[in-house]
């Protein structure tokens, strides 16, 4: 059984948003673990975590982003709020934590999407879903590995031009120099397709095209939390690393 017009809170898209982000919290703690603390995670430096399971997370929470977008008035607004705190945190970097630095991150990223969800949901309503959000999907992966240089699908790949790389301007798009550094990096490419896809799934969602699940509450405590990312975001790294320096200090202690 199918909803119609769908226009105030699905809660569905907060629990999702809500468990993406405690899978980066996750993320983060572990990489806070192995790589500030020096105690390893084999389970952080595997494959199946670098290469799925965090580009997965990343990817989900961009998209659930793209489709929550549907239902703000003040797009333009948050996403330059959004970006404000994704310089907040360049900055916060480079003065204290300057071997972590973060020049284009989740946050920047997501405030330029963003920013551009105005014209995203113009294209989404001139586009059918069942065309936009696989195209979008396509050129994501087809363009994944772009700030690595190449573009294709399956092993079979296309080098880029390298004088693209060779600017220190271009990072924020997907071309980053031989000498870019960020420790959290999200680049325009590929991800704003992985929004622009969400915009799409976020129209069906709207006009209550979906099963009558999406629109129940499941979760109370999920969709709480996915109501408040990006306080959760942009407290839980100092959380994090204050409870593990904590931990280090009574253990050196002991």
């Amino acid at each position: 059984m199918f909803q119609k017009d769908m226009t105030h809170r699905v809660h569905l898209i907060d629990e999702v948003r809500g468990f993406s982000i405690l899978c980066m919290v996750v993320y983060h703690a572990a990489y806070d673990l192995t790589a500030l603390f020096g105690v390893p995670v084999p389970l952080f430096s595997s494959p199946i975590m670098q290469q799925f399971l965090q580009p997965l997370f990343a990817g989900l929470f961009i998209f659930i982003s793209g489709t929550a977008a549907n239902y703000s008035h003040a797009n333009l607004k948050r996403g330059a709020l959004c970006f404000a705190l994704g310089m907040v945190l360049t900055l916060g970097t480079l003065i204290f934590m300057p071997s972590q630095f973060i020049a284009f991150g989740i946050l920047h990223c997501l405030g330029v999407c963003m920013m551009l969800a105005p014209l995203f949901l113009r294209l989404a309503g001139k586009i059918k879903p069942a065309v936009l959000i696989p195209v979008s999907l396509l050129l994501f992966f087809l363009l994944y590995s772009v700030p690595q240089g190449e573009i294709g699908l399956f092993g079979a790949t296309i080098s880029l031009p390298r004088a693209l790389y060779q600017t220190p301007f271009l990072f924020w798009l997907g071309f980053p120099d031989s000498s870019f550094f960020s420790s959290d990096y999200f680049s325009l490419l590929p991800w704003v397709f992985a929004f622009l896809a969400g915009v799409s799934f976020g129209t069906v969602i709207k006009a209550g095209r979906c099963p009558a699940f999406f629109y129940k509450r499941h979760c109370r405590p999920l969709a709480f939390i996915g109501r408040h990312t990006m306080i959760v975001y942009l407290l839980h790294q100092p959380v994090v690393y204050g409870i593990f320096s904590l931990l280090a200090l009574l253990l050196a202690q002991s």
